[in-house]
């Protein structure tokens, strides 16, 4: 059976708690394993988790007790997405209006506007976080 390529998953990281990074990385990981393309974009505090030093996010010390407990940490989840090959993008916008230099940022990590998002997911889906 052959099957149609996979619509791009456009995940929308706009809240700058470490429980919906988790989750927001969870999910662009989890879609990348399945072969789908990803795009990841952050903005407001989300962008905070494209910084190389995610502990800015709003409780990030609960990553402790999930890796505590047996659940990927957002390191591991950062680490699965790049090797997967999930686009990672830090709205311009988002960085200036958090004060964050876009140096901070990881290095695969592209500084970008809604508009670029937006035509990079067309046609696929896109959830927000």
């Amino acid at each position: 059976m052959i099957h149609a390529p996979a619509a791009t998953l456009g995940v929308v990281l706009l809240d700058g708690s470490h429980a919906r990074a988790h989750f927001a990385f969870s999910m662009a990981a989890g879609a990348a394993a399945m072969d789908r393309g990803v795009i990841l974009f952050a903005s407001g505090a989300g962008v905070r988790a494209l910084c190389r030093d995610w502990s800015g996010l709003a409780d990030a010390g609960h990553d402790a007790v999930l890796t505590g407990r047996g659940v990927a940490g957002l390191e591991a989840l950062r680490e699965a997405a790049l090797a997967l090959d999930v686009r990672l993008l830090a709205c311009e916008a988002g960085l200036r209006g958090e004060a964050i230099d876009p140096g901070l940022l990881l290095d695969a990590a592209q500084v970008s506007g809604i508009a670029s998002f937006l035509e990079a997911v067309a046609g696929g889906q896109i959830v927000a976080f």
